[in-house]
């Protein structure tokens, strides 16, 4: 896949709007937080309703409240790992953040890496994917996510072995999360599922890594790291 210094640019611009936005959503306030997950929760939903039905409107239209746990579970834990303390009062609205910043630094570097010198594909469901991409995006994501851990004070709450294994959690189901969306894409016949954002699609491409990030997450933070 080469590199497009022109779609960079773009994507680029799109992602600093973007960035700002979820920033001021993340960290503004606990009403922020809930409002801007409510959005995206909606937003999401909205074009996963109507990807099912152009796949098969008969098949899905008397079963699409039956969708919404792809939706609202993983939006549910979100909320749920930026507003309960009952972990360290300080750390809880550290997941949410580590979440998006650990997928938005695996999708920017595996676009990167794969542009670069990605030749081997990584699935035949998204094409322009490679293993190079795929793998430089995931230890990257991963080697800067345990470094600024190592270097704050939430090292001393949560040992480096926990974000080590928190970063992986999040590079290997945002992947996961990404192919599924991109394989339901596939099925309704269209290349984004929105047009949110110019060189970057809709509500679900912009999420779709979380919905699958997130749940992993929560499972480990909520059922192991709170045990250990």
């Amino acid at each position: 896949m080469a590199f497009n210094l022109s779609q960079f640019k773009t994507r680029a611009i799109s992602a600093i709007i973007f960035a700002a936005v979820m920033l001021m959503g993340l960290l503004w306030s606990t009403k922020s937080f809930i409002i801007l997950f409510f959005i995206i929760m909606f937003g999401c939903y909205a074009e996963f309703r109507r990807l099912l039905l152009q796949i098969s409107p008969q098949k899905y239209i008397n079963r699409l409240p039956l969708a919404l746990p792809y939706i609202l579970l993983p939006i549910g834990m979100m909320i749920d790992l930026g507003t309960r303390g009952d972990i360290h009062h300080l750390l809880e609205p550290l997941f949410p953040c580590v979440i998006v910043f650990g997928i938005w630094i695996n999708d920017t570097m595996a676009y990167i890496v794969g542009s670069l010198i990605g030749k081997t594909p990584f699935s035949p469901i998204s094409p322009k994917k490679t293993w190079e991409g795929t793998i430089g995006g995931a230890l990257i994501s991963i080697a800067v996510i345990s470094i600024i851990a190592s270097k704050l004070e939430i090292s001393r709450h949560i040992s480096l072995y926990h974000w080590l294994i928190i970063a992986s959690v999040i590079a290997i189901f945002g992947t996961l999360g990404d192919l599924l969306e991109s394989k339901i894409k596939r099925l309704a016949g269209v290349k984004d599922s929105g047009n949110l954002m110019p060189g970057h699609g809709g509500f679900l491409d912009r999420f779709d890594s979380m919905l699958l990030a997130i749940p992993a997450v929560w499972i480990y933070v909520r059922l192991i790291l709170k045990a250990a």
